[in-house]
């Protein structure tokens, strides 16, 4: 690899590296007070559980010789260990394979949106390497890995076969974090403190800003290398996610008379997640109007709250899944063959294939990732407990799970001068965002929720 393309992709690593803090503080302020901490852990924990499975044998599942040559799943022990990639090979592989450490354990951390608040970490961490294994890594491989007939390697039968355009990761990633997050709120039940509002909009702010770099990082170092097709798609992510802050500024004056700072914000990364699929294959402008109908059409999934009882606490299903889909759509609509991509869509006088290339690509990702998730979650409650009590819920996971508080206040809101050691009680005076002073010790006891 040319050392300048080295130089770039090892520029977006660290980019991408930046989207789990920023995923952190994101979530994190959405959240009450007394469930940060927890959240922070789920996602970055995501990190840590994903880095150890990917080597010892999620590279091969991804990225090894298609079993059978079906194109199903990759050989578990062709890269073991990451073996087979810790030399130099002159083509950045062991750069890619850190990358692609970087898309699953992302992918995992967004799906947490359909657990927060409520599920045991311990079971969060086993959730997570059976969710890798069965979901996640055959996506993955059906969607990354390209075949190569010249060596024999046979890669995943989607990208192959369909041959549908996804440019940076909207089905394995977005797609599948979406309809996953959805399947596992369902099997967790509805949280019993749903009426806590976001607690914190700066940790919002910060968070956002951090994502929006790091896609940056996340799109553009797809891109291969320092290359035209780099600056390109960095570029429309820049005016897809302008475009999804004013669909989100528009579609919230429209239905609710005000512009929120929040609403802002999710459209924003509903419109980074619309251009992942599309950003190598439409104009400038048409990034900005896949950014604004994203965003647009994730609002119109998150109204569906109002309809169902289904706990997706932070919309990952509307922001990812629905601007995912739309993204997809929009490759076969807005597809411009003056972009890098070369690829015309309908508007363009298009490739009729696109019709049912891109829509069998969303089915099948989307009914894929829900089912699997849908039983591994299932079978899991049957075997150990995931959720946490009903008054360790109202108390607050931080402190039930991990012994800890975000926020140290007295009853004024001026912090506490009380100390405490790791492990030791925390101050309960306030419980910030929760709408009251205080936690009530006598609260009555809540029924348990059915998995």
């Amino acid at each position: 690899m040319d050392p300048s393309d080295l130089a770039w992709i090892l520029a977006a690593f660290a980019l991408v590296s930046l989207m789990f803090p920023g995923l952190s503080l994101l979530y994190g302020g959405m959240l009450g007070a007394q469930h940060v901490l927890n959240t922070f852990m789920m996602v970055m924990g995501s990190l840590g559980i994903i880095g150890l499975v990917y080597v010892l044998y999620g590279h091969g599942l991804v990225l090894g010789n298609s079993v059978g040559g079906w194109g199903i799943i990759g050989n578990p022990v062709e890269y073991f260990g990451f073996r087979n990639v810790m030399e130099d090979d002159g083509a950045g592989g062991m750069m890619w394979a850190g990358f692609y450490v970087l898309f699953a354990a992302i992918s995992l951390a967004l799906m947490s949106s359909g657990a927060a608040g409520r599920m045991r970490f311990g079971a969060w961490l086993v959730f997570a390497v059976l969710w890798f294994t069965f979901v996640y890594a055959p996506l993955a491989h059906w969607v990354f890995a390209i075949s190569d007939p010249d060596s024999g390697y046979v890669g995943g039968w989607m990208k192959n076969i369909v041959d549908f355009h996804d440019f940076a990761g909207g089905t394995a990633v977005h797609m599948n974090a979406g309809a996953s997050g959805l399947a596992l709120a369902m099997v967790l039940g509805r949280r019993h403190t749903m009426s806590v509002r976001p607690h914190n909009l700066p940790l919002i702010l910060i968070g956002s800003g951090m994502i929006i770099a790091g896609w940056f990082g996340f799109n553009g170092g797809t891109a291969g290398g320092a290359n035209f097709l780099a600056s390109y798609v960095v570029v429309t992510s820049l005016l897809a996610a302008g475009g999804g802050m004013m669909g989100a500024f528009l579609v919230e004056r429209f239905f609710n008379g005000k512009a929120t700072f929040f609403g802002a914000m999710t459209g924003t990364i509903a419109g980074l997640v619309a251009i992942t699929p599309a950003a190598d294959a439409v104009s400038p402008i048409g990034a900005y109007i896949v950014g604004f109908l994203g965003a647009a059409m994730a609002f119109w999934a998150i109204s569906w709250k109002k309809y169902h009882k289904v706990d997706d606490t932070f919309d990952v299903f509307a922001v990812h899944g629905m601007a995912g889909i739309a993204g997809a759509l929009f490759v076969m609509l807005f597809a411009n063959p003056q972009a890098p991509a070369g690829l015309a869509g309908i508007f363009y006088g298009g490739e009729l294939s696109l019709l049912w290339r891109e829509p069998l690509a969303i089915i099948v990702t989307l009914s894929y990732a829900f089912g699997v998730t849908w039983i591994i979650a299932k079978v899991l409650s049957k075997v150990m407990k995931i959720r946490i009590t009903s008054e360790a819920e109202y108390e607050g996971i931080d402190r039930a799970e991990h012994a800890e508080s975000a926020y140290h206040l007295n009853a004024n809101g001026v912090g506490s001068t009380s100390r405490t050691t790791f492990g030791s009680d925390i101050p309960e005076e306030v419980v910030p965002g929760a709408g009251k002073v205080g936690v009530d010790k006598q609260a009555p006891k809540l029924a348990e929720p059915q998995s």
